[in-house]
């Protein structure tokens, strides 16, 4: 196989539902690189998961040839929770074609899509898709994305990817506008060995996803910069330090297909021998060449968990299951990150971070379809920052590696997304919550809807731009704990289902954080407990006490449910206790022979509920805290 002449890597960018998939299906049919009875719908969507919601959650790359020119496609998500999937394929490509769907116009997904594009100084090449419906609004469309790329009409493909009209049109942009393969410098390349002549000799490529095949054992993606790879190659890892035999080379079409080398420039896939995706990570540089070359490539930003939450099987006996099902999914999910965890109600468990709830639920819905196993997730709790006095790095497992000064003290910072992490009152400084940058586009008519919606979630309120003359974006800060419970579900709720969100962590803030405890018959429940702003804690006391009480059996004494936070208890519900008539059995007589047969019956009652303890049921737990 000799190099290839020319070279174009993209990916195709778009709000979620606006058509990538369908269209990736459409060029590929149209490039020949699939007959078209190979092609079902969102072909490169290899999960069923992903085909019965309509969504992509993996990115997928392709390889395909138009007009002699080798071309790299990579069709990434829409969500935001899948943002990291984009950010992976915008490292490894040249340009990004970018979807609008002629009926919907802009969304949130699109902006940010667009800016992270920008930001890695991708060629963008817009796109208008589903002009084939009849409530496409061409026009109205194409001056939004005039407005935003600052681009001019005639440079917008309208195309229909359902039927394939004009497509062929994209793919003769990509030749055109797109620019061949960044290399990298030479200096950067033959760092202290000004005696090579030639930079090929060094090997660099950057790993931009990993996968886990049952028979090839950890399979890399990568996109080669500099060198070429060929099968039976040494080469090491440099972040972690692993060295392999590349066993197979190969491209995408879209399945592994072999072809013996990758050339600079290229998207493929090296079968690497190794039994852990820990050793190949996601961001790392494949290298071979000279010691004194061995630095790594830039990469993408680090997997940064949004969320946390325990995982825990229903069937405590199910655990050892469970763990073996959790280090399977990790293997094709980099960006889930788990930690063992032991709660005294729900047994052994795992806590594990996602970059969002709908990430969560597609990891949940994994476990049962891939692995039978049926979990109780805690209420998500974001990860909050603690200043501690003094260096206690090693009396935390969690603790930031760095000190700092505070008050002309030293100080460490803990990260905390479990309640019972928590340093006792009086012992930190204070606690900072993750504050993210949203943005929400919406209709005229819901602006009023969703500005009441972020001002019960403690928003502060940046600006507001039009779109055009009947849609506007909304900026906000708001807490990132406001954003992990029902806020979507209320956003889509509120607008009639029209406006759509992008959220962004920015920074972290100081404010009235508390620990809000969960008490039942005196007892602290610590699968209850959660941190939560002091002005939101009543409301969520109250509400976790409401259901409570729905859950627990009568006992023969009253059981009170309450929320506290320290010593000061602001909610509580009470169950009454069973009643049972003990002076059913007199007939008569007098009335003390009553009073002492209810008087007996209080005082049992009393000593009942000193010395008796409250079990909660394991279907209460699972009632409360199952998602």
């Amino acid at each position: 196989m000799s190099a290839p002449k020319s070279i174009r890597n993209f990916c195709i960018i778009a709000h979620i539902d606006h058509g990538k998939s369908t269209l990736a299906d459409r060029l590929m049919e149209i490039s020949g690189t699939l007959e078209k009875r190979e092609i079902q719908s969102q072909t490169l969507d290899n999960m069923d998961l992903e085909r019965e919601r309509g969504i992509t959650i993996k990115l997928t790359p392709v390889r395909m040839e138009w007009k002699g020119v080798e071309l790299n496609l990579i069709d990434t998500p829409g969500h935001v929770d899948f943002q990291y999937e984009v950010s992976r394929s915008l490292a490894s490509v040249e340009g990004a074609v970018l979807v609008v769907d002629a009926t919907q116009g802009i969304e949130a997904q699109t902006l940010s899509n667009v800016y992270l594009a920008m930001e890695n100084d991708l060629t963008i090449i817009p796109v208008l898709n589903k002009i084939d419906l009849p409530s496409a609004d061409v026009d109205r469309v194409s001056t939004e994305v005039m407005n935003l790329l600052g681009c001019k009409k005639e440079e917008i493909i309208c195309v229909s990817a359902k039927t394939g009209v004009n497509v062929e049109s994209i793919l003769d942009a990509v030749l055109e506008r797109m620019p061949e393969p960044k290399k990298l410098s030479k200096e950067s390349i033959l760092i202290g060995h000004d005696d090579i002549e030639n930079e090929s000799e060094v090997t660099k490529a950057l790993i931009f996803d990993s996968q886990y095949d049952t028979y090839k054992w950890v399979v890399v993606y990568l996109k080669l910069f500099s060198g070429e790879i060929k099968k039976g190659d040494k080469l090491e890892f440099i972040n972690t330090g692993a060295k392999i035999e590349a066993l197979e080379v190969g491209c995408f079409r879209p399945k592994y297909s072999p072809t013996g080398v990758l050339y600079e420039g290229e998207i493929g896939y090296v079968v690497t021998g190794l039994k852990t995706l820990a050793d190949a990570r996601v961001g790392d540089t494949i290298f071979s060449g000279p010691q004194e070359s061995k630095i790594a490539i830039d990469g993408f930003k680090k997997i940064t968990p949004y969320i946390f939450a325990g995982v825990y099987p229903v069937d405590t006996d199910e655990y050892p299951t469970m763990k073996d099902a959790m280090e399977k999914l990790k293997l094709n999910d980099s960006s889930l990150v788990t930690e063992h965890e032991a709660s005294p109600a729900l047994g052994y468990g795992f806590r594990c971070g996602f970059l969002g709830l709908l990430h969560l639920d597609i990891v949940k819905e994994r476990l049962w379809r891939e692995y039978s196993m049926d979990v109780i997730i805690t209420s998500p709790q974001v990860t909050y920052k603690v200043l501690i006095i003094g260096d206690k790095r090693g009396d935390y497992p969690r603790a930031a590696p760095e000190l700092i000064e505070f008050g002309g003290r030293t100080c460490t910072y803990l990260w905390i997304s479990n309640p019972e992490d928590l340093p006792k009152p009086g012992t930190y400084i204070h606690i900072e919550e993750p504050i993210a940058k949203v943005e929400m586009i919406t209709p005229n008519e819901y602006i009023g809807n969703l500005m009441g919606l972020a001002q019960e979630r403690r928003w502060v309120f940046k600006n507001q731009t039009y779109l055009d003359a009947n849609r506007v974006v909304l900026h906000y800060e708001i807490p990132m704990a406001e954003l992990v419970g029902d806020f979507y579900d209320d956003l889509k709720s509120l607008s009639s289902g029209y406006a759509s969100l992008h959220y962004e962590p920015i920074r972290y803030q100081v404010d009235d954080i508390v620990c809000l405890d969960i008490l039942v018959a005196g007892e602290r429940v610590d699968a209850f407990s959660a941190m939560c702003h002091r002005a939101r804690a009543r409301m969520f006391g109250n509400r976790i006490c409401e259901k409570l009480k729905e859950h627990i059996p009568k006992a023969q004494f009253a059981i009170a449910i309450q929320a506290a936070i320290g010593g000061d208890v602001i909610a509580r519900e009470t169950i009454s206790a069973l009643r049972k008539d003990v002076t059913a059995k007199l007939y008569g007589g007098d009335i003390t022979r009553k009073r002492k047969l209810l008087e007996k019956q209080k005082e049992g009652k009393k000593k009942m509920k000193q010395f008796w303890k409250v079990s909660i049921p394991s279907e209460t737990f699972v009632n409360i805290l199952k998602k």
